[in-house]
């Protein structure tokens, strides 16, 4: 395992720009997470109030950064620069060479591969370049379009873990699926 990149990465595609969280984003970051679907499938708080984008941009995203635990991105079009979502990598502190991935797409953004794209980026940087040897998806059961973008990316599916992952007190099913650096294509 690579030690802690504790610098930000920018990470590009055909279409996307992955970079770090900016001042910039905050009312876009506001505005996207109002939606009912984030908030539903997402431990994002509700209501979302413009403090919690913020505490999202200055604090959480910095703070993973600087610890190594956690990388943040904001995925932006390269085209208009305007916020398509987030993606994330969080590594386990048990065994720092596991990681899970996160992502959530603004609602207007939907539907247009864009979430796959970033999120086979996010993939393949993780397992090569920050040398996790497993990536974990998580997500809620009846999430269909993030297991949609997993499938898609590659994920392997592992199964169902029954009342496991927490958001705001309450406990869910969870589907959980795994990449690995042999699975990259």
């Amino acid at each position: 395992m690579e030690e802690p990149l504790t610098t930000p990465v920018t990470l590009t595609t055909e279409r996307l720009v992955l970079r770090a969280p900016q001042e910039s984003d905050i009312d876009a970051i506001l505005a996207a997470c109002q939606d009912e679907e984030i908030q539903r499938w997402t431990v994002v708080p509700v209501p979302y109030r413009r403090e919690d984008a913020e505490f999202f941009v200055r604090t959480l995203a910095p703070n993973g950064l600087r610890d190594g635990s956690e990388y943040i991105w904001c995925v932006t079009d390269r085209a208009t620069g305007r916020l398509v979502g987030t993606q994330s990598v969080s590594r386990f502190a048990a065994d720092p060479a596991a990681a899970s991935v996160g992502w959530w797409t603004a609602k207007e953004q939907r539907g247009r591969g864009y979430t796959v794209e970033a999120a086979r980026e996010v993939a393949r940087w993780a397992l090569t370049e920050l040398g996790v040897r497993r990536l974990q998806w998580l997500a809620y059961v009846g999430n269909d379009g993030s297991r949609a973008v997993a499938e898609r990316v590659g994920y392997r599916f592992e199964g169902t873990l029954r009342s496991y992952a927490q958001q705001r007190g309450v406990f869910h099913d969870s589907w959980i699926a795994s990449l690995l650096p042999s699975d990259l294509a």
